[in-house]
C-alpha cells in the first residue's frame, strides 16, 4: 500500500503543473487579445495620411497637416473656377459614350436673396462643394443671378454658353498657418450660339483658401457619378472661404494690407462680377 501511494504522488504533481501552465497560457492569450484590441482602436481613431500635393498626378504625404504645395493651390483655384463658370448647356461627360452624345443640363434650383429661386448649371453646383459650407449658399445665389436662363434653353438659336478664360493665377501668399491668398485675372466670356455675339466680363478676384482636415470617402461601389465628382473637389484638402475683388492698380504683394482699399472688398451678390 505504501508503494502505491508513493507512485501516485508524481501524477498529482504533473497535473497541477499542467493546470497552472494552462491557466497562465490563457491569461497570456487574454492579455494579447486586450493589447491587440487597444491597438486596433488606436488605428481606427488615427487620421489617415494627408495626401495633398498632387503634382503631375502623384499624391505626396504631407509632414505638416496644414502644408500644401503652392502649385497644388493654384491648380485647385483654376480647376474650381473653370468648372464653376464653364456653362455649355450639357452635363459633364463621365464616359466616352456620354462625351459622344452629351445630355442636356436641366440645371439645379437654388434660392436667391429675394426669396425666389433660379437655376445654376450642374457643373457649377458640383464645383461649389470646393467652397466652405458657410460661404457656399450665398455664393451659389450669386452664381444663379449671373446665369442666363438661355443656358438651359432647348432652342439652339437662343442658347448662351459661357467660358472662363484665365489670364493669370498669382503665386499663393500665406496669410496664416494653413491659409493663403491667391489672385486670379480672368475674363468671363458669354456667347450666343446663333450669331456668335460675345459679352466679356472681367473676372479679377482674390481667393482666400485654407487647408481642411481629412474628408472621408464612401465606398466607390455605393456612389453615383455626381457624388464622385463632389468628393473629387475635396481631394486637394483645400476649400475657398472668401472671395474679394482683385485690384490691378497696385502691386499684388501690397494688396489686402489696407482694409480701406476699395479694391479689397468681400464678395456679395451685388458686387461679385464688378
Amino acid at each position: 500500500m505504501t508503494n502505491l501511494l508513493q507512485k501516485r504522488k508524481p501524477t498529482g504533481n504533473v497535473l497541477t503543473i499542467f493546470a497552472i501552465a494552462t491557466f497562465s497560457l490563457h491569461l497570456l492569450v487574454l492579455f494579447l487579445f486586450i493589447l491587440q484590441g487597444l491597438n486596433i482602436r488606436q488605428l481606427s481613431l488615427r487620421k489617415p495620411p494627408n495626401f495633398v500635393q498632387m503634382i503631375d498626378g502623384e499624391p505626396i504625404a504631407a509632414v505638416d497637416d496644414l502644408a500644401r504645395d503652392p502649385e497644388a493651390i493654384r491648380q485647385f483655384i483654376s480647376k474650381t473656377m473653370t468648372a464653376m463658370f464653364n456653362w455649355s448647356g450639357t452635363l459633364p461627360p463621365q464616359t466616352i459614350e456620354a462625351a459622344a452624345k452629351p445630355q442636356a443640363d436641366i440645371g439645379i434650383q437654388v434660392r436667391t436673396p429675394q426669396g425666389g429661386s433660379q437655376k445654376v448649371t450642374t457643373s457649377s453646383w458640383v464645383a461649389s462643394f470646393a467652397i466652405s459650407e458657410d460661404f457656399r449658399k450665398g455664393f451659389l445665389s450669386a452664381i444663379a443671378q449671373m446665369t442666363p436662363p438661355e443656358v438651359f434653353s432647348n432652342n439652339p438659336r437662343q442658347v448662351i454658353t459661357a467660358e472662363l478664360v484665365i489670364q493669370r493665377v498669382y503665386p499663393p501668399e500665406q496669410i496664416a498657418p494653413g491659409q493663403w491668398r491667391v489672385g486670379m485675372v480672368a475674363d468671363l466670356i458669354q456667347k450666343k450660339q446663333d450669331d456668335e455675339r460675345k459679352i466679356v466680363t472681367p473676372f479679377n478676384k482674390d481667393f482666400l483658401v485654407r487647408a481642411i482636415d481629412y474628408f472621408p470617402y464612401p465606398l466607390a461601389n455605393n456612389t453615383t457619378d455626381i457624388q464622385k465628382a463632389i468628393y473629387s473637389n475635396r481631394a486637394a484638402k483645400l476649400e475657398i472661404y472668401e472671395i474679394r475683388n482683385l485690384c490691378l492698380l497696385d502691386n499684388y504683394s501690397n494688396l489686402g494690407k489696407d482694409k480701406s482699399n476699395p479694391c479689397v472688398k468681400q464678395i456679395n451678390s451685388d458686387s461679385f462680377t464688378r
